[in-house]
């Protein structure tokens, strides 16, 4: 089955030109748009597509207030959102992480990127293309107040338990991470698995803003 898209952009341009770069790919459908937050938490709910698109700013609601109105619906299978942004450095950008998105990217990268990012977020995975995502992490985070106590949770994981937790924080996908630890991807999503349930968290994406936070990843 095809990956389905919805998009949600207030610009027609770039609707229409991530529909057709999207639509070109054998194992992507566009199945729908919206050019506001509203109308998008509507159709979503109708359509139920696999993954949103979804512009921060836009008239009528914004794309962070449709997100997380999607997110709470709690679906299931769950809709994955990948926020989209024109800025560099944008406290949104750790606002929709923290909310639970699973990821974000720049709107002007190159096409693989995004498809790529739409496959890797379709999969279940979050924070897409590592170099930006530590990058912005890194400058929000170090703009924010100290980080907070450590959870007393995060003591109860073990040695690769928490190295599992750190290589997230840098952006790494599950592939990634097995061949930096010379181990099967499946057993990286075991590790993941239980770090969530540790720690009560939602997403990977919660996963690194707790990292980030608690201080356990420093920004570099």
């Amino acid at each position: 089955m095809p990956i389905t898209v919805f998009i949600a952009d207030d610009q027609a341009m770039v609707r229409q030109g991530f529909g057709a770069l999207l639509s070109a790919q054998p194992d992507i459908s566009v199945i729908g748009d919206a050019p506001d937050g509203r109308m998008a938490v509507a159709e979503v709910a109708r359509l139920r597509p696999d993954v949103v698109l979804m512009d921060v700013r836009m008239p009528e609601m914004n794309g962070l207030d449709a997100a997380r109105q999607i997110l709470a619906a709690g679906w299931e299978p769950p809709v994955r959102i990948l926020m989209l942004t024109t800025f560099d450095i944008d406290d949104y950008v750790y606002e929709a992480l923290g909310m639970g998105a699973s990821g974000f990217m720049l709107k002007d990268a190159p096409a693989e990127e995004l498809i790529r990012a739409v496959r890797v977020v379709a999969d279940g995975q979050a924070l897409l293309a590592p170099t930006v995502t530590r990058r912005l992490i890194a400058d929000v985070t170090r703009r924010r107040a100290a980080p907070r106590s450590r959870p007393a949770a995060l003591d109860s994981l073990t040695p690769r338990e928490r190295e599992v937790l750190e290589l997230i924080a840098t952006g790494l996908s599950n592939a990634e991470i097995a061949a930096r630890l010379f181990v099967a991807e499946q057993t990286v999503k075991t590790h993941v698995g239980k770090v969530l349930a540790k720690l009560d968290l939602r997403d990977r994406a919660q996963a690194v803003v707790l990292a980030y936070e608690s201080g356990l990843v420093t920004p570099g």
